[in-house]
């Protein structure tokens, strides 16, 4: 575990947007077990690809006119239980940070694994969460 001074301005990279964080396993059912409508869940990291690709990448994409009724993440290397959980709902994933999920009615639509991350922009990145929202989201849907 990194020390929480250090990881805490990276946490607020995305709540002060909005995003909301589950730091527990009862936290991540509360939002995830039966949800109805999409849910964007960000596997929020240290590295340097979640500083400079994911977390401004989801800054963007959640500018959109299309997105998630929730936006939610977790934060890996700290809150292991929450983010064990987490991934519990990736069905057909391998962990990886950072990652970025969107789930619809609890269940997984689309996946971005850190592969698909690390080494693009973040506009590229953000480019793909839109096409996501606009696929799996409604237009009216607000964060």
């Amino acid at each position: 575990m990194y020390d929480e001074r250090f990881v805490t301005p990276m946490r607020q990279e995305l709540t002060q947007l909005g995003v909301e964080e589950m730091r527990t396993a009862q936290e991540v059912d509360s939002q995830l077990k039966d949800a109805h409508g999409t849910t964007l869940v960000v596997v929020n990291s240290v590295c340097g690809c979640a500083a400079r690709n994911a977390r401004p990448a989801v800054a963007k994409a959640i500018q959109h006119d299309t997105r998630p009724h929730k936006l939610t993440t977790v934060f890996a290397g700290q809150d292991v239980e929450a983010v064990q959980r987490a991934r519990g709902y990736f069905t057909g994933y391998a962990p990886s940070s950072p990652q970025i999920a969107l789930l619809k009615d609890g269940q997984l639509v689309y996946m971005l694994e850190r592969h698909q991350i690390e080494g693009r922009t973040a506009d590229d990145i953000a480019k793909d969460l839109t096409r996501a929202f606009d696929k799996y989201c409604e237009a009216s849907t607000a964060a």
